[in-house]
């Protein structure tokens, strides 16, 4: 079978930036959009060009940068937004203009204060702006899943008549179910995009009820062949659909979801790691794929497991992400297979006996500790090994004064 392509749209710098304490200088933003260039992401989206003079200049240093990836500036449906988003881009080699308006009657009514006629009229000077300004025009539907399927499809008509090829279906709050989005991706596909070929489906999922990369993938399937994700699922409240959990589940899962990316996976991990150096804290340990536990492995039933074969208790190898290896992590729940394998890394072969007995020595010590380090380890060995000493001292002293 042929895999279709699903694109994958790096907003790290844009929305997963806007999360507090994620912002990042212009030399850290450049340093981190080469490293994306090089994990193979097809689109990085690099600033708001409009919201300040450090993210016009932010996106026009990205845009100088990184020539084998489109580079796209976000804007929203005003004409100093879209000339500003454009004057960015000026010096990209594939620039990508993102315009976006609300269409949920809630926004509406609050946030804009517009009817939905003029959001359609909006819609389209902005993105016929956009189209005469850019090769390659993106329009977004914010809170999408919370407006009217019938207008919503109105508006994205409205706006690929005016040249927008990208249509984004934005899940902005976070608010609904796989099954859900998937109906409303479809009805999009069907009503708006038909048989045309030039036209491809966006989404960008927010975590907010935990759903992101479900939905995308809910997404993906329903015909969708752009995900728009972040490094560690960093982003506005509880963040964005997670780039490595989506491309990990599509490669893992390719027999249910048989799609491609670009993305070369061993990058996955240090990316991540270059990230949380950058913005100065780190993902949970449980994160899936980059987490420090993720390829970590503490009960002794699973260490067994691992240790005789990966594959049972792991579905892809840490080196897969460019994790270096997995780790069993010795600790109260560890069994003597994981224990004696640590101690012939350390360079003690033990038998039997000697094992059970660091065994025994091993989960008092572990009931005791959280955490269990090599130095650990051999103070057991010496400490076992004194006492024999002594113990055979003593003997022998009995046996001198028989």
């Amino acid at each position: 079978m042929i895999s279709e392509r699903v694109r994958i749209f790096d907003t790290t710098l844009r929305d997963g930036e806007q999360s507090p304490g994620c912002s990042m200088d212009l030399n850290e933003k450049v340093r981190l959009a080469r490293k994306l260039q090089s994990l193979g992401v097809d689109i990085i989206e690099a600033g708001f060009p409009i919201a300040s003079e450090g993210d016009f200049a932010a996106v026009r240093a990205v845009a100088g940068e990184c020539r084998e990836v489109t580079v796209a500036a976000l804007c929203r449906t005003a004409e100093k937004d879209v000339q500003r988003a454009a004057e960015a881009l000026r010096t990209a080699a594939r620039p990508r203009i993102h315009t976006f308006v609300a269409t949920s009657d809630i926004h509406l009514e609050y946030k804009l204060r517009k009817t939905r006629a003029e959001v359609i009229e909006m819609t389209r000077r902005a993105v016929r702006l956009a189209r005469s300004l850019a090769g390659e025009v993106e329009f977004s539907a914010e809170d999408a899943t919370r407006s009217d399927v019938n207008y919503l499809c109105e508006v994205f008509a409205a706006a690929v008549s005016e040249g927008a090829t990208i249509l984004n279906v934005p899940d902005t709050v976070g608010y609904t179910l796989p099954n859900e989005f998937s109906q409303l991706v479809s009805a999009v596909r069907e009503r708006v995009v038909g048989d045309r070929v030039d036209l491809m489906i966006s989404v960008h999922c927010h975590n907010d009820l935990g759903l992101a990369v479900a939905n995308s993938l809910a997404a993906i399937d329903a015909g969708a062949r752009q995900i728009e994700c972040t490094i560690n699922g960093i982003g506005e409240r509880a963040g964005n659909a997670s780039l490595e959990e989506v491309v990990m589940a599509l490669n893992v899962r390719a027999d249910r979801l048989p799609f491609e990316t670009g993305i070369d996976t061993r990058e996955i991990y240090s990316a991540s790691q270059l990230l949380s150096q950058t913005i100065g804290f780190g993902v949970q340990p449980n994160k899936a794929i980059v987490g420090r536990n993720a390829f970590a492995h503490e009960a002794g039933i699973h260490q067994h497991g691992v240790i005789s074969n990966p594959l049972c208790y792991e579905i892809m190898t840490p080196e897969s992400v460019g994790v270096p290896a997995n780790k069993l992590v010795l600790g109260k729940h560890s069994g003597r297979h994981a224990l004696a394998l640590r101690y012939e890394e350390l360079g003690y072969t033990l038998n039997a006996e000697e094992l059970n007995t660091a065994y025994h020595r091993f989960t008092e010590l572990a009931d005791r500790k959280k955490r269990i380090y090599d130095q650990d380890l051999i103070s057991l060995i010496a400490l076992e090994a004194s006492e024999r000493s002594v113990a055979g001292q003593e003997k022998w002293t009995r046996s001198a004064a028989a």
